[in-house]
C-alpha cells in the first residue's frame, strides 16, 4: 500500500449541533469550565507548536443551532476541522484521488483559508490553512 505524506498538521477545531444551543453553552460553562466568548457562544484553545514553541496555534470549540446549514445537508451532528499547511496543494491531491470536494471550492477570509470534503462515510469535513502568522 501506498503511503500518502501527512496533509494535516493538527486539530483546527470541534463544531458541534446542540438542541438547545445556549443551554449547551451554559452546561459546558458550569460544569466544564469553558470561558465561551459571548459574542459567538465559542471559545479558542490556545497552545504552542511542539516543534517550534514560538509558534502559537488554537482549537476552536462550537455549539451550532441544531438548524445550521455549516455542516451541509443531512444530520450530520458534529464536524471537525483539520489544520493543513497548504489548502490548495491538499484540495489538489484530495480531487485527483477522487475525493468529494464541496463545489463552492477554497473559500477565504480574515480567518485563514477554508475548503469542504467528505470521508469515506459521507460525513463534512473543514479543512483549514491559518492565516500566515498563526
Amino acid at each position: 500500500m501506498k503511503t500518502t505524506k501527512q496533509r494535516v498538521t493538527g486539530l483546527g477545531g470541534i463544531f458541534f449541533k446542540a438542541k438547545h444551543t445556549k443551554k449547551a453553552q451554559a452546561w459546558y460553562k458550569k460544569h466544564l469550565g469553558l470561558p465561551l466568548d459571548p459574542n459567538w457562544g465559542g471559545m479558542a484553545f490556545n497552545w504552542r507548536d511542539a516543534k517550534n514553541p514560538k509558534k502559537k496555534g488554537s482549537t476552536i470549540w462550537s455549539a451550532f443551532d441544531p438548524d445550521t446549514k455549516y455542516f451541509g445537508p443531512g444530520k450530520q451532528a458534529f464536524m471537525i476541522n483539520y489544520r493543513v499547511a497548504n489548502l490548495k496543494k491538499v484540495i489538489a491531491a484530495l480531487k485527483k484521488e477522487g475525493v468529494w470536494i464541496d463545489p463552492k471550492g477554497i473559500e477565504a477570509s480574515e480567518f485563514g483559508k477554508f475548503a469542504w470534503i467528505k470521508d469515506g462515510e459521507g460525513n463534512r469535513i473543514e479543512l483549514w490553512q491559518p492565516p500566515k502568522g498563526s
